[in-house]
């Protein structure tokens, strides 16, 4: 195989693979070919249909349901450095106190959802009940003492809404591509395993010699060296 095709959402991951990746991979022969899509749900699709080889944007409980929707085979082969989601604010300070009616917006897929919902729970001005994650919605909030607002948003959005809402849960990704700062933020969730994002091929091509040597990149000191000194 000559050519790798691998598909990316906004965010840094594309960054990264042209920075650290790539050169990895054209010592082995080969050349990348880049695509972008808006949404997790077209590079995944992408994937599954052989238009593209590899995506980079998601994390392992995003891939597996998408599996689990639509019957479909992809697996991650690595986890790449993923920055976590947090809580963001042009309008309060990370001291301000929380008070009723304010609006906080949240990812409006169940996934991510959950995610934003355990940083507000961290704050202590939500609680919530467990439920898989495939299937959360707003009504898992069972007490919300804080009398906050949540606003369901595409996320990508979730950045330019900080002009309108109060607070906002902003995934990684989109927070850097943005121009947020991590250290900005109001509160960051405590990122475990399944959230750390992966490369995503389809299961048959998981130990193809390319894919491989695309885990192998990951793995190089050249790569680690190239994110350490961003």
């Amino acid at each position: 195989k000559a050519e790798i095709k691998v598909g990316f959402v906004p965010g840094p991951y594309v960054d990264g693979f042209k920075a650290g990746i790539e050169p990895e991979l054209k010592k082995k022969g080969y050349t990348v070919r880049y695509y972008e899509f808006s949404t997790g749900l077209e590079a995944n699709t992408a994937v599954f249909r052989n238009d593209i080889d590899a995506n980079i944007m998601q994390h392992t409980v995003f891939l597996n349901a998408y599996n689990a929707r639509n019957g479909t085979d992809l697996a991650g082969i690595v986890q790449v450095p993923t920055p976590p989601m947090g809580l963001y604010s042009k309008k309060h300070s990370r001291d301000a106190a929380v008070k009723p009616g304010m609006t906080v917006a949240v990812p409006n897929d169940p996934v991510n959802l959950q995610r934003a919902l355990w940083i507000l729970r961290d704050l202590k001005w939500i609680e919530i009940k467990d439920n898989n994650p495939v299937d959360v919605t707003e009504l898992d909030v069972i007490k919300n003492p804080s009398g906050i607002k949540i606003v369901p948003l595409e996320n990508a959005q979730a950045p330019r809404a900080l002009d309108d809402v109060d607070y906002a849960a902003v995934q990684g990704n989109f927070a850097i591509y943005s121009g947020l700062k991590l250290t900005e933020a109001i509160a960051l969730e405590k990122m475990g395993a399944p959230y750390i994002n992966v490369v995503a091929v389809r299961r048959g091509n998981a130990d193809a010699e390319w894919a491989g040597d695309i885990v192998a990149a990951y793995h190089s000191v050249g790569f680690k060296q190239t994110i350490r000194a961003d």
